[in-house]
C-alpha cells in the first residue's frame, strides 16, 4: 500500500488538539493497515520520527432517517506519537568507529489542521 492510501485524514477533536503539545497526532487510517505500515507512512509523508503507534477500531453508529434505520461505516483510528526533540544519534561500528546518523527530522507536523 502507498502512504497516501494508508493515511486517510486527520481527526480533529478537542482531545486530539490537547494531545498535540505531547507530540500525539490522530489520524483516520485504512482498516487493513498495520502499526508498522502506519508508522512508515507518517515518517515518509511528514518527515518526522515516529516513536509509537496506537490503533483502535471505531464501530459505526446507528442512524435513523424517518422510518429507515441504518449504520455508519466502521473505521480505524491511529494515535501516532512523534519525537518532539529529534537529536543526532551516534553508534559504534565493527572497527570501533563512531558514526553519526545525520538524517534531519521535523519536530511537529505542520500540515496538521491546515497550518
Amino acid at each position: 500500500m502507498l502512504p497516501e492510501d494508508i493515511i486517510i485524514a486527520p481527526v480533529v477533536t478537542e482531545k486530539s488538539n490537547d494531545e498535540l503539545q505531547e507530540g500525539k497526532y490522530t489520524f483516520k487510517v485504512n482498516k487493513k493497515a498495520t502499526k508498522v505500515e502506519i508508522a512508515k507512512a507518517v515518517e515518509k509523508l511528514f518527515e518526522v520520527k515516529v516513536l509509537k503507534v496506537n490503533t483502535m477500531n471505531v464501530s459505526g453508529k446507528k442512524k435513523r432517517v424517518g422510518y429507515h434505520t441504518g449504520k455508519t461505516s466502521d473505521w480505524k483510528k491511529a494515535i501516532v506519537t512523534i519525537d518532539t526533540n529529534p537529536e543526532e544519534k551516534s553508534y559504534l561500528t565493527k572497527g570501533g568507529k563512531s558514526v553519526k546518523v545525520t538524517k534531519k527530522y521535523k519536530d511537529s507536523i505542520d500540515e496538521f489542521m491546515g497550518a
